[in-house]
Parts: structure tokens; sequence; C-alpha cells
């Protein structure tokens, strides 16, 4: 049986139906604002799944091209194929809020699909999905802590709006992603057009206030019909003589380990040394397990007992001594070092940035307005002039590994980078380039999204990017101790500390303000003091950096690579594109392949020519703006004779593609007879414009009147006119009836 639940949130209300739909999923919903709605399902396995070590959580995110009405594809395929980078994001994004939620001991595989059934193109899609998807999970039988609320925040005109719609984003500086439970705030994911902290920071808690509105209408939900949650088996505990045993011979060696200046690389060998001779030191002390199948679980459950005494020592030492990994400070950023030009300056622009064992290769390359990279989905068609391209192969941390394809993950991390840099690009107008940007990450020890951001600056000042403000990146980590109520926040984030810690906040910026941010979590939420310390500590960590990176190179070039292709705008009356593409596209065809140029038009009349010299682009300007000139009465042309017309005249074609009339009375001054006697079809000769009907889009020419009349001329007397023809000419053959 459906129930329905509708809940106001500011202006507008959110309808939950549940009960009706997709009944044999472990838990459906949907969710209506407007006339957008989507759908969560959720299903769990039955058993755990054997040999993993992980939650087995999958979010999917489905946009369907009839929610929007719309059949798009290819001619030959229909069909919605795999997931667009926009699709993944938007599941990372619910990903990142329930994850956090699960028992860290589950493994039984569990799904949520979020789908969009209906889009009206005012209400936002991703947030209708994201809050499905939520209430879904609560509704479910899985052990999942919440429920959860998710809003999104903009910033217009200096006040913060709740959901704002598709249109009112155009003119927001502010794109956040705020997802709460019922005490504390567990995600967020933000753009911004360099907002300063302190609207950060009220931004956050704005959207905690509304996402925890839904997560508290969601509870009430739950208790209603909320399904009894199921009982996993408890996480294995290691008898307390064994566990004291591996602590006392363990924690010695990972604690030096810990505090020496050791290579990434040389402390995992020793960490994982330990793990893979744990089992045997138990067995040493403990005697062999034979058939013992307590002592046989005992010593299989050494090596992860091991990771959890790392893990443990690590917080240990930085929530009682304030050390961490080769005995930094927890402030302390990392050496830093920043080369420009690392390749030939046939990639257009290029930079190196490393940050202790983090090394990122950035490089930045120009293309034209038709290399834009085109998307498609329920929306319609979109254009992106920027792409940052991030790639994190197995070789960065010295692995192997058959995944060699682009992972959820790299498209995070290069969508991170993207939305850091887009507000300071320059203006399509200023700079019609379109953008490309990769980071090719070579070797990893944490924060190589913020890499990427740092690198990527640099490469686009290499290239001659004119960008208004340089970005930098840092990424904080959190260790906390909540029995205790202690927590701190650590700069320059490790591999380490990540997997031990409870926070990976990364935000980017200029002097001026945030452009980005993105904070995933381990635990059930953050204190709100986490958020203003985590911005102030981000803020002095990217000035730092900042000043190492402006060293390289202080300000973008202003001249770009002799093998960047070059640009220029032509701007016409739109009325006259027609004319520039010529009939069927053979205008455009003939100049691009005569000149071996790139012409791109858009709707406004803006026309730019993509060149690889300097005399083609004139030449190309010089044909465009000849084909959309106005004939001038009184100028003078060269033009070729494309066609006679016996007895009338001749067509000539002038001024880049125009055609005109030359009379045959504007042959010459003698009486011509024949048109022929004077012209030939392909002759080349100069004529003058004596006469422009812009009405009518006709031009008349003169051959004639290119020199001065004979002495002593006398016009001669108008020819007869037959048929009613106009301008005294001539016909042969019967006349019309």
């Amino acid at each position: 049986m459906q129930k329905e639940y509708v809940l106001a949130l500011g202006d507008e209300k959110m309808i939950f139906k549940t009960g009706a739909w997709a009944t044999q999923a472990n838990a459906s919903v949907l969710c209506q604002t407007g006339d957008t709605v989507c759908m969560g399902n959720c299903t769990v396995s039955n058993k755990a799944r054997d040999g993993v070590d992980f939650l087995p959580l999958q979010v999917v995110y489905q946009e369907k091209y009839y929610a929007g009405g719309k059949i798009a594809g290819s001619r030959f395929r229909k069909r919605e194929g795999r997931p667009g980078d926009e699709y993944v994001l938007l599941a990372r994004v619910i990903d990142r809020g329930l994850r956090p939620m699960f028992p860290k001991h589950c493994r039984r595989d569990i799904q949520v699909f979020a789908t969009v059934l209906s889009y009206d193109f005012t209400y936002e899609h991703d947030i209708a999905a994201a809050n499905a998807a939520n209430l879904c999970v609560a509704l479910s039988d899985c052990p999942c802590d919440g429920p959860l609320g998710t809003v999104r925040v903009g910033l217009i005109g200096g006040e913060l709006v709740l959901n704002p719609s598709v249109e009112a984003r155009k003119k927001s500086d502010l794109d956040m992603f705020v997802t709460a439970s019922l005490e504390r705030v567990v995600m967020i994911e933000a753009g911004a057009n360099q907002v300063p902290e302190e609207e950060i920071l009220k931004a956050i808690e704005f959207g905690k206030k509304w996402a925890q509105k839904i997560a508290k209408f969601f509870a009430e939900i739950q208790k209603e019909i909320g399904k009894p949650k199921f009982e996993l088996d408890a996480p294995y505990e290691m008898p307390a003589a064994q566990s004291e045993f591996l602590k006392g011979w363990a924690t010695p060696i990972i604690s030096k380990a810990i505090k020496d200046p050791l290579d990434k690389l040389v402390r995992r060998k020793i960490f994982n040394d330990l793990m893979d001779n744990a089992a045997a030191k138990l067995e040493e002390k403990f005697g062999v397990a034979h058939d013992n199948a307590e002592l046989a679980d005992m010593y299989a459950h050494g090596k992860e007992y091991v990771d959890k005494i790392v893990k443990a020592e690590m917080r240990r030492l930085v929530l009682e001594e304030g050390i961490r990994m080769s005995s930094r400070k927890v402030t302390q950023i990392r050496s830093i070092s920043c080369l420009v030009d690392v390749l030939p300056n046939r990639v257009h622009g290029s930079a190196l940035f490393q940050r202790g064992e983090t090394q990122g290769l950035c490089t930045c390359t120009f293309g034209s307005p038709g290399d834009r990279q085109l998307t498609e989905g329920m929306e319609g068609e979109k254009e992106l002039r920027y792409m940052h391209h991030y790639n994190f192969p197995p070789f960065s941390v010295g692995e192997t590994s058959n995944r060699l394809f682009v992972g959820n993950r790299e498209i995070g991390h290069g969508n991170l980078a993207q939305r850091a840099i887009e507000p300071v690009l320059p203006s399509l107008e200023s700079f019609p380039y379109t953008i490309r940007t990769v980071t090719e990450i070579l070797e990893s020890n944490g924060s190589s999204s913020m890499a990427a951001t740092c690198g990527s600056t640099l490469a686009l000042m290499a290239a001659g990017v004119p960008i208004s403000a340089p970005v930098s990146g840092i990424a904080l980590g959190l260790i906390s101790d909540g029995s205790k109520n202690k927590y701190v926040i650590l700069s320059d984030l490790q591999d380490e500390e990540d997997f031990g810690g409870d926070m990976d906040f990364k935000a980017t910026g200029t002097a001026k303000g945030i452009t980005a941010i993105q904070m995933d979590i381990k635990i059930k939420g953050l204190p709100d003091s986490v958020f203003k310390e985590a911005l102030e500590r981000a803020k002095t960590g990217r000035a730092e950096i900042l000043v190492t990176m402006l060293k390289a190179i202080p300000e973008p070039r202003k001249e770009m690579s002799p093998y960047a292709p070059r640009i220029e705008t032509i701007q016409i009356n739109p009325e006259d594109i027609r004319l520039v593409i010529g009939k069927g596209g053979e205008m455009i065809q003939k100049i691009t392949k005569e000149l071996g140029v790139e012409i791109d038009i858009e709707d406004s009349g803006m026309i730019f020519v993509t060149a690889v010299s300097g005399e083609k682009m004139i030449a190309a300007k010089e044909w465009i703006l000849g084909i959309v000139e106005k004939p001038e009465v009184g100028k003078v042309y060269d033009a070729k004779i494309t066609r006679i017309i016996d007895g009338v005249g001749a067509i000539a074609e002038f001024g880049r593609g125009k055609d005109g009339m030359i009379h045959i009375s504007e042959l010459q001054w003698a009486r011509t007879e024949k048109v022929e006697d004077v012209l030939k079809v392909g002759q080349t000769v100069q004529v003058k414009c004596v006469e422009f009907d812009a009405a009518e889009g006709k031009t008349r020419l003169s051959l004639k009147q290119m020199t001065a009349p004979p002495a002593g001329w006398v016009p001669p007397p108008p020819r007869p006119s037959f048929g009613g023809r106009s301008g005294g000419g001539f016909r042969s053959g019967p006349p019309r009836r």
C-alpha cells in the first residue's frame, strides 16, 4: 500500500512516496519536487561477500533521456550508455554521505540506485535523487545510522539560497552540497567563485540547518514504516593475552618507523613485514594451531590486528604527543618544489609540482572552439570549454594493477581540480580557446588532487592563459577521540594519516577566497568547530604553498607557445552567417580547405578563426570580411565572369562570393550587340559598383564606367523592351503573352 509524505522546505514542497513501486527491492522511495521525480532503491545481499576487507557499498546514479522529454543518442544508438562523468560525480556525492554511516565491518553487498524519472528543468534532479537514496536506505533493513538529508546552497547577490533553480544557479557565486545527520554535517562538496571563508562557514551552517530538517522528517517516517535493521556478526576480538603480546612486540617498531624520516615505501615495508610475520610470531608464543580452530582463527587475524596497531599508534602519537609521520608537526607542510617548462613547448604549457613524495606532471593544451567537449543527457547537449583530466597509474605508488582505465576516483579528483580553476579562467570573448589540462600523478603519498590543482595552475600560467589569480590547494586530515572530545587537524595530509584518520578535507582557492571544497569523513559527522579551524588552517597553508608556486612563475606569460594555434574573433551580423557558410556549406568548406584554418560560428554572429600561422589568419579574416562586406556604390572590384545571359548581360562574382549583374548597356560606351563580343566566362575584369539594393540584395556593376566616355560620345537610343523587361533589356524570341 502506498504511503505519501509531504515536507515543506522553504518555498517548495518535497513529496515522498513509498510502498507501491519496486516492491521486491529492500526499500524503494519516490521523491518529487515540482514535476521532477527521482526514485531511490536499496537492495542488500543475503550473506557477506567472501574475501573482502571493506564495505561493499555501490551507489549508482542514472539519468534517463525520457525524463527530460528527449530522444537522445546517435543515429545508431538510442539506449543510455555507460554513465558519463556527471553521473559518476553525483553517485560519489551520495556515496560519501552514506558510507561513514554503515558499520565498518559490514561485508554484505549493498546497492543503492538513484534514478531520475522526470525532470522539469526547474527543480533540480540531483537533490531529489540524493534524498530519495537517503530515505530508501533509512527505510531498508541495512544497519545504517542516520537518517541523512541533503540540500544545495547557493549564494546570489550576497544572500544564501536553498536549493536554487537551474536558472538561479547561473547567477550564484556558490554551488554547495551539504549532507547532514540528525546531529552533524557528514559531507560537503562545493564549487565557489572566490568566496571568503566567512561566507563559506555561513553556508555550511545554513545547509546543515535545512539538511537536518529533512533528516528529522525522515526519522519520523523511519519510525513509522522502517524495517528492523539486521544484525551483523560482531567483528573479531582477539583475546587479551594475544592482543597485548602483539602490541608489545609491534608497537616499538611501529612508533620508531612513524617518527623516523623514512620514505613512504621503506616505512610501508616495515609495517607490511610486521603484518606478514604476525601469525608466525603468535605461533611461536602460543604454539602451533594443529586442529585447534580457535588458535587457527586467531592467527588468521594476526595481520589485521597489526594493521589496527599501526593505525592506533599513529593516532596516539598525534593526539598525545603532536607527532606525525617523519616527526612532522601537525601544521607543517612537506617540502615543495615547482618547475615550469619541463616538456618541450609543443604541449603549449607544462609544470612539475612536488610536495614531499607526491609528484604531479601537469600539461596545458589549446584547441579551437570546435574542440569543446560535447556532453549529452536528459537536459540536452552541453559544451565544455575547459577540461581537467587526472590520471593515477599504479606505478605512482609502486604497485601493479590490471585496472588501467579511468575509475570513479580519477573522475572525482579531476573534477575537483577543474572546479577549483574554472572561476579564474578568462572570458570566452577575451580568450576564445578550448583549454585542456591533464595531471599525470607520477608518485603519490597523499594529497595528489591538490597537486593536480597547483600544478595545473602553473601549467596554465606557463602556457600564457591570462587567469585572474593563481589557485593553490591543500588537504587537511583529522585525528579525533570522541570519548575525550578531543581532535587534532593535520595540514597537508599524507597516505598513512588518510587511511587511519577520520577526515579528508580538501580546500582550494586564491588569495581572495575559496574556489572548491571536498570533505569526506570516516566518522559519523563532525563538530561545527572543526570547519572554522579547518578553513583557517587551509587558508594559511594555501598561502604558504602559493609563495613557492609564484617563485617558479610569478604571472601568466604574455606570449603563447609558437606551436599553439592562433585564434581571432570576428563579429558579423547574424543575418550574414548564411553568406559565410554558403549554399550547403560550400563557402566555409572552401575557406577551410584552401587556407588550412578552422572556422567556428556561433548563433550570435561571433566567428572564431583558428590558424597555425599569421598569414593564414590574415587571409581568412580578409576572406570572411569580404563575404559580409556590403557593396559600396562607386567602389572598384575585381570580378570574375561566371555566366553569360544572351542579349541581357553577364553575371560576375566579386568581393568574395558576391554576385552582380553587368548589364549589356554597361559593357562599353559603344553599342554592344552580343555580350560575348566583350566578355567570356572565366574572364577576370575590374568593374565599378553603380547600384546596390540592400532590401533585395542585388548589385549592378559597370565595366564601361572604368573608363571615360570617348570624345563626342552620344548616348545610344534605348533598346526595345519586350515582355515587360525593365532596364531596356533585349529578349530574343517571341514576346511574352
